[in-house]
This record gives structure tokens, C-alpha cells and sequence, in this order.
């Protein structure tokens, strides 16, 4: 069981109502990874980017996902875009004002999506 939540709209059932969930897929950090350790399942993950995991799941598994880049491997990156070895799959490209719609889609997007900070 997945759960995808919003937790910035009022109203909303608070977190702890969603029950027992196989994966956490945490990107704030602080309360509310600490709060959703406490949904995972009995070997369920928490996997957290923001970094090292403050709270850990019971009977589960958390992880720390860090991606660390440098200059060397970027450049390859470009390199392969360029040599036509690395394809890219951009569905769309929006300005910032108009990231929230595009990102909450009434139908199913393909592609990437590309927010431009600046016109």
C-alpha cells in the first residue's frame, strides 16, 4: 500500500489516519518523518533524502538516499546527451506560475517535467 499525501491543505484527515503503509518516501524531515516511521509496516522502508533518519520504522528498514555529483560525472552526462548515447524524455516545460497545476494533472502526463525559475 502506497499513500501520497498533501499535507498542506486544511482539512485534510491528519497523517496518522492513512494506517499502515509499506513505504515511506520521506522528503521533509523533522515531525513528519518521525510521524511517518510510526505508519510503516512490519518490514516496510523508510527512505528519506533529507538526511540521515531521525526516527526508524518498528520491525522495518530506514534509509538515508544521498546522491553526492561532481563535475566529472555531469560533464559525462552532457557528453552522452550530446553523442545521442543518453536520450532525454521532457514532456513539458513550465514557468514557475504555473508548476502547481501541471504538477497536480487531471490526466496523466509523459515526460519530465521542466519548471524554468525565469523566462
Amino acid at each position: 500500500m502506497f499513500a501520497f499525501m498533501n499535507m498542506t491543505v486544511a482539512g485534510e484527515a491528519p497523517l496518522e489516519d492513512v494506517g499502515g503503509v509499506d513505504l515511506v518516501f520521506d522528503v521533509i524531515g523533522g515531525d513528519i518523518q518521525r510521524r511517518s516511521a510510526g505508519l510503516i509496516r512490519a518490514g516496510g522502508v523508510l527512505v528519506t533524502v533529507v538526511g540521515p533518519a531521525e526516527a526508524r520504522p518498528a520491525g522495518g528498514l530506514a534509509i538515508d538516499f544521498v546522491v553526492e555529483s561532481d563535475r566529472a560525472q555531469l560533464g559525462e552526462i552532457v557528453r552522452r546527451v550530446r553523442d545521442g548515447r543518453l536520450r532525454t524524455n521532457i514532456g513539458t516545460i513550465v514557468t514557475l506560475d504555473d508548476a502547481v497545476a501541471v504538477l497536480n494533472p487531471t490526466e496523466r502526463l509523459r515526460g519530465k517535467t521542466i519548471i524554468r525559475m525565469r523566462s
